[in-house]
């Protein structure tokens, strides 16, 4: 029977300056939890609800309960509401009854905490359908005629339930609990509540319970009140209200666009003031707004489907509005300091959107504004903010509406990066490397850049890369990436670049190396630079290759420096520092052997570096950082395809690190990449996996037959096991009947997603049949054709059954990747296995799906071939 425990004591020690007694009492919370876990998780609530009770003991509890049912960890999260679920309904009902009653507290911190515990109760337990009373009770308490800390109380409880229920797969909330919900925070918003705390409550409520409103806001008298209710609230005395207000606004113009046209003159007089006249607070989020109106509209654009055009409707009296908050720079602009979120970086921001949303008419625009202050000599701002502007509408425009202005701009740009103001520098790097992205390289019938101005444009970069402020610095590593990626030429035997390959490498090696003033500053630059130096080796043409091929020792041996131990005692920052390094390091050999293997004559350099390389990443390896890993990782695929059969000799000593990478479940993007080159590595030794394939199979088959296993690697491991299926040929028989057993259950659950009108599990469902045919395809082609006839016969209506499902896909939704997987399965099937033909021969829609198929150019000469091998398939019976 849980009991009540004494912990007041044991939450202010955990609370205590010293060291020792904090890590003592956290040490006995942590026993408490796993040893008498309904006794702690009661005593945690009771401590919250006690108004004898310190209040820095309350807040504590509350947090301590809180995380107790809390994990950002899908895994880690299952297994503590398992465990809550698991409690004694009657210790679970006490626990939530003093957290209600907390709600109605004094002390405001304990309100506050009770809100969020009582909102992880709610996410565990109303999917389970086990506080029906929840939501009725904190509408009571929600009520006009509360008290106001109780009343705010419930509405923060109800706003954060919402949060919690939001962030769910499936909708928990009746529609009639959604209007209920609507109707008692739009209540509490409105001018008449007294208590601003009140109101502000509500309004972060609402700004939580929007996602459930969409049959609200297809009402347009419900509409019309709640939208009515949020534009007042931006005209509040309260600042905190007006922010909260534009936030609900930011929220309805990415939920609702469609709903928005009647609303949006008002609209735009709110922002104006807001934007011109508020505190920051308030004009970022009004900014905001526009940001999100702009977003909808490209996304629309690229969705091919039509918008309300509310930005083009509002250029000519918003881009005046931006530029004029452009000049509004933090005062540590003028010292090179990188600086906060301000209105004058987010007006920049809204700026380039509404170029992308608006396309040429925000050129005309902008234009006049940056003629009169790029050269203001006496005026820093001005002379940034005119930059600023320029760069920010570089993305949309068309080519003809900026490839003339950018040509004659950027003689003034290049001198700009002289310029006293470090700010100004800063901003014209980035505008520079703007211009660079956007337009150079767009046309090689008009080149913006040739050997008439290259060298002077590579000067002033190799120039100003040596600025003292590191953010400059790092802005030119952009614009030298930008300029290297205009002249990617694959295949070509030179570019105009070549001649500067060597030295701009080598400023950027240095650049690499350089100090800065912080830890942090370091990094990004050193971040920086190494992804130009990967962006100018990519960009290389084959002239390059020597120089890429000299690169390849240099960093090897870099590599090995950043693996070196590091002294007894060091920081903790010193080895995130390494860390850090390691992986950026292992992206730059990646890249590096990739361009080598891309011809001949970089193919004939590998073999010299291949052991140096293996050996410095199995170095990495041994340091077993989850973020380095997967570079290093990365890095080992690379070789593989270069190395190719030969790579067979780094197996007995990377295998069992790519077992361990497989088996690492906890580390989603570090198990993808394993898996990635377990195929990589099947491609590469073929036969040579032979003596591992015991491995390999038990590491895939046990992570696809787990639980605890993320959804989103399954799609890959059956993907893996074509590839080793391919590889072992013959030898892959002995993993046959468990395979089987593995893709037909995989059948069973994208039978079971087809059609979800669930984008996100729409799309996992597009995975998962691509890697279940390719699967199957690996086997068919992997096995001696007697031994797949033999094995696999029995499972040919699964599979038609599954191609006929791609087939049914609707036309807007067809994926013509796994459209030609598909095809290709059906030919293998046709072509292995006998007596397929008849089984085909009674499935009209699959002959329908070919003929369907070879419409399509990039499918043609796949369904050509499937069509012949079906047809023979038919006609021998």
């Amino acid at each position: 029977m849980a009991q009540v425990l004494d912990i007041t004591a044991l939450l202010g020690s955990a609370q205590s300056p010293d060291a020792s007694t904090r890590n003592a009492a956290e040490a006995q919370l942590a026993s408490l939890q796993e040893t008498q876990y309904p006794s702690f998780l009661l005593s945690l609530a009771a401590e919250l609800s006690s108004a004898e009770k310190p209040v820095d003991a309350r807040r504590l509890a509350g947090l301590v309960l809180k995380n107790a049912l809390d994990a950002k960890d899908a895994a880690r999260q299952a297994a503590l509401s398992q465990r809550w679920m698991s409690l004694d309904a009657g210790v679970r009902a006490q626990i939530k009854q003093l957290m209600l009653a907390t709600l109605g507290a004094q002390v405001v911190d304990a309100r506050h905490t009770a809100a969020l515990a009582i909102a992880k109760i709610a996410a565990i337990e109303i999917p389970h359908q086990a506080w029906p009373e929840l939501i009725d009770a904190l509408l009571q308490g929600a009520a006009a005629t509360a008290a106001p800390g109780a009343q705010q109380a419930a509405l923060e409880a109800l706003g954060y339930v919402c949060e919690e229920l939001g962030l769910l797969e499936e909708d928990y909330l009746e529609q009639d609990a959604v209007n209920r919900v609507l109707t008692a925070v739009v209540g509490g918003m409105g001018k008449h509540v007294a208590d601003a705390d009140v109101r502000l409550a509500a309004t972060v409520a609402l700004n939580n319970a929007l996602e459930f409103a969409r049959k609200n806001f297809e009402s347009e008298q419900e509409r019309n009140y709640i939208m009515q209710c949020v534009c007042e609230n931006t005209l509040a005395p309260d600042v905190r209200l007006r922010q909260a207000a534009w936030e609900c606004l930011v929220s309805i113009a990415g939920n609702f666009y469609d709903a928005l046209p009647a609303y949006m003159p008002d609209i735009f007089a709110l922002t104006r003031r807001a934007v011109a006249q508020d505190d920051e607070s308030v004009a970022l989020q009004a900014l905001e707004f526009w940001c999100s109106v702009c977003e909808e509209e490209v996304a629309a654009r690229e969705a091919g489907e039509a918008s309300h055009g509310f930005v083009a409707a509002a250029l000519p009296q918003l881009v005046p509005l931006l530029l004029e908050q452009l000049t509004k720079q933090e005062e540590d602009a003028e010292s090179g300091g990188e600086g906060a979120w301000s209105v004058a970086v987010a007006a920049g921001t809204c700026l380039g959107l509404c170029a992308q949303a608006a396309g040429d008419a925000v050129v005309p625009l902008v234009m006049p504004f940056v003629q009169a202050n790029i050269q203001k000599g006496d005026d820093w701002r001005a002379r940034e903010a005119a930059t600023f502007a320029f760069g920010s509408m570089l993305e949309g425009p068309s080519l003809g509406a900026l490839h003339g202005l950018v040509s004659a701009g950027l003689p003034f740009l290049l001198a700009a990066l002289r310029d006293p103001h470090a700010q100004v520098k800063n901003t014209t790097a980035w505008t520079i490397g703007r211009t660079l992205e956007f337009v150079h390289g767009s046309d090689p019938g008009n080149p913006l850049i040739g050997p008439g101005n290259l060298p002077q444009i590579v000067q002033a970069l190799l120039e100003a890369i040596h600025d003292p402020a590191t953010h400059v610095a790092e802005k030119v590593c952009y614009a030298l990436s930008q300029l290297a990626g205009g002249f990617a030429d694959p295949g070509a035997a030179t570019t105009p670049l070549s001649p500067f390959f060597q030295t701009i490498v080598q400023a950027l090696l240095q650049t690499a190396a350089r100090p800065a003033e912080s830890a942090a500053e370091a990094a990004r630059l050193q971040t920086q630079a190494f992804e130009a130096i990967n962006e100018v080796v990519r960009a290389g043409a084959a002239d390059t290759v020597p120089l890429v091929a000299q690169l390849v020792p240099l960093m090897v041996g870099r590599l090995r420096a950043a693996t070196a131990a590091l002294p007894a005692g060091a920081p903790a920052e010193a080895a995130e520092k390494q860390a850090e390094e390691q992986g950026l390091l292992c992206g730059v050999v990646q890249v590096l052997i990739q361009r080598l293997s891309e011809d001949d004559a970089g193919k004939e350099a590998v073999p010299a570096n291949a052991d140096a390389v293996a050996a410095a990443l199995l170095e990495v390896f041994a340091c077993r950082e989850a973020t380095v890993h997967e570079e290093a990782m990365l890095a080992m695929g690379a070789l593989t395809y270069a190395t190719g059969h030969g790579f067979v000799k780094y197996l007995p000593a990377f295998f069992p690190v790519l077992e361990r990478g497989i088996a690492h479940h906890q580390e989603l993007q570090v198990c993808q990449v394993s898996v990635g080159v377990l195929g990589d590595v099947c491609r590469a030794v073929e036969e040579g996996i032979a003596p591992y394939a015991d491995r390999v199979m038990t590491a895939v088959l046990s992570s696809l037959g787990s639980a605890g296993v993320d959804r989103k690697l399954k799609p890959p491991l059956l993907s893996s096991v074509g590839d080793v299926a391919l590889a072992l040929g013959a030898g892959f028989e002995p993993y046959l009947p468990a395979v089987c057993g593995v893709l037909q259950g995989s059948m069973a659950l994208s039978a079971q997603l087809a059609g979800s009108e669930d984008e996100e599990l729409a799309e996992y469902n597009g995975g998962l049949r691509h890697a279940i045919l390719e699967a199957w395809a690996g086997m068919l082609n992997g096995l001696p054709r007697a031994q797949a006839d033999a094995q696999l016969h029995a499972a040919v209506p699964a599979i038609l059954d599954l191609v006929e499902s791609v087939a049914r896909d609707p036309a807007e939704d067809r994926d013509l990747g796994i459209w030609k997987a598909a095809l290709a399965l059906l030919g293998d099937v046709a072509a292995t296995l006998s007596g397929a033909g008849k089984a085909l021969g009674q499935r009209p829609a699959l002959a329908e799906f070919v003929e369907e198929a070879g419409r399509v150019p990039a499918l043609r000469e796949t369904a050509n071939w499937a069509s012949q091998v079906i047809h023979r398939a038919i006609r021998s019976g």
